[in-house]
């Protein structure tokens, strides 16, 4: 077995972080058991490095969503604001049509180009429907 990653084992660390001292290699090429490696740990011939710590976790902290300025109220994201502009439409053009100011078939069509993303708010979606003439008259 690696003389490194025996001292791994022994250590309950990865090769990577073990260190040999350099001054003791006879030692070092002598030990061949677990008991060898303890004996030299404790002897400081062996010992553990720090764990290495990366940069870019760091950074990546930085710009998570609540450290940017406004998150919390002025961003919403895509879905999100997705999600409000559907309803609103859906809601308008249901209430359009139990009002019987649309007709189904009209319905139908302005509630599939609603959801392709056609229109970009409710006042979009009236302009359409005035300048379309698509609207009835109110009884």
């Amino acid at each position: 077995m690696d003389k490194k990653r025996l001292a791994g084992r022994v250590l309950k660390i990865g090769q990577s972080r073990v260190w040999f001292n350099p001054e003791n290699k006879k030692e070092l090429k002598e030990a061949i058991t677990a008991a060898d490696m303890r004996f030299l740990v404790r002897k400081g011939v062996i010992k553990k490095l720090p764990v290495k710590t990366s940069i870019s976790i760091n950074k990546n902290k930085r710009k998570e969503t609540g450290r940017r300025k406004g998150a919390k109220f002025s961003r919403l994201d895509s879905k999100t604001k997705w999600i409000t502009k559907i309803r609103g439409l859906r809601a308008e053009l249901k209430s359009l049509r139990d009002k019987k100011l649309i007709e189904k078939p009209v319905y139908n069509d302005l509630y599939r180009k609603a959801s392709g993303g056609f229109f970009r708010d409710k006042s979009h979606l009236k302009n359409f429907l005035e300048r379309g003439e698509l609207l009835k008259a109110k009884k």
